[in-house]
């Protein structure tokens, strides 16, 4: 598992976009990751944000379509303390429950779990998997993809769309990236460094907007 082999893997371009949660186990095999925590589920303001990122995806004239994906995914902890649940059995169907209907509200396509088992072929060109250790958390640091989402999976990450943050307004900006960080920080029981993956399929002046949006937020990350 600590194999660098392991835990890197580069996600083709051109890829279906799809709504995923920013845990460092999600890997999307086929698709691009934009990851929310808890793929958006009651972060306040994600109507907001589905508007900003349909904005975005206007920029992607040769994208396979322009239809927004949403998974769920096993074991998630945020869905698990939002909703106030006892377990992880019933955070699975909570959580694929809750965004089926977020799905239907803001017409999103949703493909399904990802499971703890080997990659699973979902619905609308989708598949992955959750590959971390089952409770257990093993991330240092947290990602903010700024270039239309998630191009190199790795492991050891907790992942942060900040793909969409020029189309939006910045009391909104703050709020929806602040709750994540604190969650993860929270998470992991320590302050993460921050990080950031410029590659991708945005235009370089909306991906240098974006990153300094991040900056002005008093997000300081190392280049990588």
């Amino acid at each position: 598992m600590s194999d660098k082999k392991n835990q890197e893997i580069t996600i083709p371009v051109k890829s279906p976009l799809v709504i995923a949660c920013g845990d460092e186990g999600v890997q999307i095999n086929l698709g691009r990751r934009l990851a929310f925590l808890g793929a958006g589920l009651k972060l306040e303001g994600f109507s907001q944000v589905i508007i900003a990122l349909r904005k975005m995806l206007e920029l992607y004239p040769e994208a396979p379509d322009h239809d927004l994906r949403l998974v769920a995914s096993e074991e998630n902890a945020y869905v698990k303390e939002i909703l106030e649940l006892n377990d992880f059995d019933e955070a699975n169907a909570s959580m694929q429950q809750h965004l089926q209907v977020m799905a239907d509200k803001e017409n999103l396509l949703y493909a399904g779990i990802l499971p703890f088992a080997d990659p699973l072929e979902l619905k609308y060109d989708i598949k992955g998997h959750m590959v971390r250790p089952r409770n257990i958390h093993i991330a240092n640091k947290i990602c903010f993809t700024l270039a239309g989402g998630e191009t190199t999976y790795n492991l050891g990450q907790y992942l942060i769309s900040a793909d969409w943050l020029s189309f939006a307004k910045l009391d909104l900006v703050k709020s929806i990236i602040d709750t994540q960080v604190k969650f993860y920080e929270k998470l992991a029981k320590r302050p993460l460094k921050f990080v950031i993956e410029d590659k991708g399929d945005l235009p370089e002046e909306v991906v240098a907007k974006n990153k300094a949006i991040l900056l002005s937020l008093g997000y300081n990350f190392l280049d990588v």
